[in-house]
């Protein structure tokens, strides 16, 4: 049987801004605004959802590979399109990590791993957009 998802979206009745769960009974609110003032803009979403995504992938893999994680940040560059519609033609990630036997080589192989494995936000866009990262340790 396939995983279903559903969500439910809310018009404040104030300008673009939106509020968005889940409708699992534990799911949270979140607030999205066009204007990114009350929360970010969906394309800013889209590029939290990415790193969120492949960071939760990051974190349980290096677990596996006996890495005591302390750091991790993930910033995100989103190049779009001048035209409508104005889609993102390309994405970088940067990591930041540190940790406890943690080297370049398990970083990079938790990364290429979730970005060309198992971050379902990656593979959920477009194809043709190109998706790039460099990892830095810290």
């Amino acid at each position: 049987m396939p995983d279903v998802r559903s969500v439910k979206l809310e018009w404040s009745g104030e300008r673009l801004r939106f509020t968005g769960r889940g409708t699992d009974p534990q799911s949270a609110d979140i607030v999205l605004d066009g204007d990114n003032e009350a929360g970010p803009s969906p394309m800013l979403a889209l590029l939290l959802a990415a790193a969120s995504c492949a960071g939760a992938d990051v974190v349980v893999m290096l677990k596996k590979m006996r890495v005591d994680l302390q750091f991790l940040t993930i910033e995100m560059l989103g190049t779009r399109r001048d035209e409508h519609p104005k889609r993102y033609t390309d994405i970088r990630y940067r990591f930041r990590l540190a940790g406890d036997g943690l080297d370049r080589s398990k970083a990079e192989r938790a990364v290429a791993l979730s970005l060309e494995k198992y971050c379902s936000v990656v593979h959920s866009l477009a194809p043709d957009i190109s998706v790039g990262h460099e990892i830095e340790l810290a």
